[in-house]
């Protein structure tokens, strides 16, 4: 279960300046075992929540408290250290993270499904953004989450590795859970059971996904297919 109570987010500008809220007062649930969608015009403030989520970034105000393990938001190219390779970059989240894992099972895992060939002994700032986030959704998945922030992770390469990449994600539902950000509706509508609509900095929660695709829909007055 994640809870997340009386949350604002507003950044700090290196000028001095501060930003409008990005997030204001956030009351949600997010049940056990429920794979939810989050969606919301770009600007809305998803990947905000999804890092505020992950413990990767701190509310203003509030809080978010986590009763499960969570993953990083798959699909950010950010984290890695530019001058190590992927493969080095992976030894060090394995031994970091992995706790009482294989080190070396989780760097054959990541090299397989990355799809990185000789790149993965690159250095990372020699990567396009598309191949850092292939490293970054393949070091996720090796390791096991009780649930998985994905930040349009199944948007990322040529068609068969998003193929894989929802195969993916697919799988793991039963086991874990999921929490996507996807401007493509029909795989939230595949792995997704309920939904949250941001608007306005404010959240809604929908039992239902089809609802909060329509609320969606509402909002930017495109037709829904729901």
């Amino acid at each position: 279960m994640i809870n997340i109570k009386n949350l604002y987010k507003r950044y700090h500008n290196h000028d001095g300046s501060i930003s409008d809220w990005v997030l204001k007062d956030i009351n949600l649930t997010i049940p056990k075992g429920m794979s939810v969608g989050l969606l919301g015009r770009n600007g809305a403030g998803k990947s905000t929540l999804l890092r505020l989520i992950a413990g990767m970034d701190n509310p203003e105000r509030g809080s978010v408290e986590r009763q499960c393990r969570v993953s990083w938001p798959i699909g950010l190219s950010g984290g890695f250290q530019g001058s190590m390779t992927g493969r080095q970059n992976v030894k060090f989240v394995a031994r970091v993270h992995g706790g009482g894992f294989n080190v070396q099972h989780i760097i054959d895992y990541v090299e397989t499904f990355a799809e990185l060939g000789e790149a993965f002994d690159q250095p990372i700032k020699t990567y396009s953004s598309g191949m850092r986030a292939r490293l970054n959704f393949g070091l996720s998945l090796a390791f096991d989450f009780d649930v998985y922030l994905s930040d349009e992770a199944t948007a990322v390469g040529d068609r068969n590795f998003r193929d894989k990449a929802s195969q993916a994600f697919k799988d793991k539902i039963g086991t874990s859970s999921l929490i996507i950000v996807s401007h493509g509706e029909a795989i939230l509508k595949e792995l997704c059971q309920a939904g949250i609509y941001l608007k306005e900095g404010e959240a809604s929660w929908y039992d239902d996904i089809n609802q909060a695709i329509a609320a969606y829909h509402q909002e930017s007055g495109s037709p829904s297919n729901t």
